[in-house]
């Protein structure tokens, strides 16, 4: 955990993508937890229980993740559970994303002054620009890299010089083995490949560039083979030229690996999430607009503002006044964008289809704590109950975010089997932090330690909860 969250700043510690089954109370965001107070440390306490695969942290107050403090979190298999290719000679994290020279004070500032961010200033690899770090191989050896787009709204495009690229895993999902020369990693996503030190002996660039985006920002790194005495020359490799349709194809090539193991010694295919029943729709709708003269997003019309106490300490003491489940529709209603404290209900144990709808000019990018979903369908246009003819039903891939094309929607399927107060937001920050997220609370009238663990000891206390005890003595 970074010292820069920990020692100066008020905040929680978001870590992307790692579901903490029964266990929401540990989730970093601040619908769950208190802020840390300045100078005070906090100890997350989690159990990543039937996971493996690439991840990340970030800071999730504030706009703090512009300053960075994030990192990686690799969960590995168990020994005796197999993982679908050889063990390779290194394992690399790669943390690529956009970047602003001025810091995150300036920004949070610009964005309560009611205006938008400007372009960023630049492209970082491992938290270093154009000078980039250096990753070493050795000939003839294969390597995995787990590439994580920790920036703040820009999709970036990661290619090699001359060297393909085999992805394996996407957060938490052996795939299906396909080799490309560049990948797409929208924001808040991760992903492993494995990249096989084949070309003559020198030094080769690795390119990191925006996409979709009128100006092109590019950074590199180097891939430098342990025995080369010969520096890159020359310029680093093109991206893709054609944008949206290139991206969307490049998407619908992921999917998972039906024979391999996941966290468990059973195929990833032996869960056939095509068959089971769904219980219900919920259609959500990004849009920007401006309350008040003040620039902000909305989910479903709904424009999120935080609450006093975080809303599972709300829910769990009963405290009355800060949040109303309701509050969301499951549907865009259309009319003007408004401001509330968000909260949609859901049952436990329910199979549920999304239908992210995106009907502006971005590519939107959209995350669920807790949960892994199968990305079922992706496709321009509008969504109508016809599109579910030609959703994947068999291999699509399970994570936990997914990106929708300008004017396209996509569909995700999503057991929701993790009791808690759980966020949905957009990944692009300063639309998070203007209001595009709201919460799920998925609830179990039972309200037993066996769907859910207890409030931990450590829980810090604030608004409407402050002084309430933690747990009975």
């Amino acid at each position: 955990m970074s010292d820069l969250l920990m020692a100066a700043v008020k905040g929680t510690l978001k870590q992307n993508g790692v579901q903490q089954k029964k266990n929401s109370w540990e989730d970093g965001v601040y619908g769950t937890n208190c802020p840390i107070p300045p100078g005070q440390n906090f100890t997350y306490t989690l159990q990543v229980k039937d996971q493996i695969g690439s991840f990340f942290y970030f800071p999730s107050l504030a706009f703090h993740k512009a300053a960075g403090g994030f990192g990686a979190i690799r969960i590995l298999s168990r020994p005796k559970i197999p993982v679908p290719f050889p063990e390779p000679a290194g394992d690399y994290t790669v943390l690529i994303g956009d970047w602003y020279s001025y810091d995150h004070r300036h920004l949070r500032a610009v964005l309560d002054g009611g205006s938008q961010l400007a372009f960023p200033s630049g492209i970082l690899i491992n938290g270093r620009g154009p000078n980039g770090p250096s990753f070493v191989v050795e000939p003839g050896k294969t390597y995995r890299l787990r590439i994580s787009n920790v920036g703040l709204v820009n999709t970036l495009n990661f290619r090699i010089e001359g060297h393909n690229m085999k992805l394996v895993e996407v957060e938490g999902t052996h795939t299906q083995q396909v080799t490309y020369t560049s990948m797409d990693v929208h924001v808040g996503q991760s992903c492993s490949v494995l990249v096989t030190a084949d070309q003559p002996v020198k030094d080769y660039y690795i390119a990191v560039s925006t996409r979709f985006t009128s100006t092109t920002l590019t950074t590199i790194a180097i891939l430098h083979y342990s025995n080369s005495v010969t520096p890159v020359s020359g310029s680093p490799p093109l991206g893709p030229t054609s944008q949206f349709d290139w991206s969307l194809n490049q998407a619908r090539t992921i999917l998972t690996n039906l024979t391999a193991s996941g966290p468990r010694p059973n195929p990833q295919g032996s869960y056939h999430y095509g068959s089971i029943n769904i219980t219900r729709t919920i259609r959500l709708a990004n849009s920007a607009g401006f309350i008040n003269g003040r620039q902000r997003y909305a989910v479903n019309s709904v424009s999120f503002v935080p609450a006093d106490t975080p809303l599972k300490l709300a829910d769990h003491f009963k405290i009355q006044g800060v949040f109303r489940l309701g509050s969301i529709s499951d549907n865009p209603p259309g009319g003007e964008m408004y401001q509330d404290t968000s909260v949609m209900a859901a049952d436990f144990r329910a199979f549920v289809e999304i239908v992210f709808e995106n009907n502006e000019d971005i590519v939107q990018t959209w995350h669920l704590d807790g949960h892994a979903f199968f990305v079922v369908g992706m496709d321009g246009g509008s969504w109508t109950p016809a599109s579910r003819s030609q959703y994947n039903l068999r291999d699509a891939v399970s994570r936990c975010t997914t990106q929708v094309y300008p004017r396209s929607w996509t569909t995700v399927y999503v057991a929701l089997d993790n009791v808690g107060m759980w966020n949905i937001r957009t990944e692009f920050w300063s639309r998070q932090y203007l209001g595009q997220q709201f919460y799920l609370r998925v609830y179990s009238p039972v309200e037993s330690t066996r769907d859910e663990y207890p409030m931990p000891k450590n829980a810090l206390l604030c608004g409407g909860a402050t002084g309430r005890q933690t747990r009975p003595l």
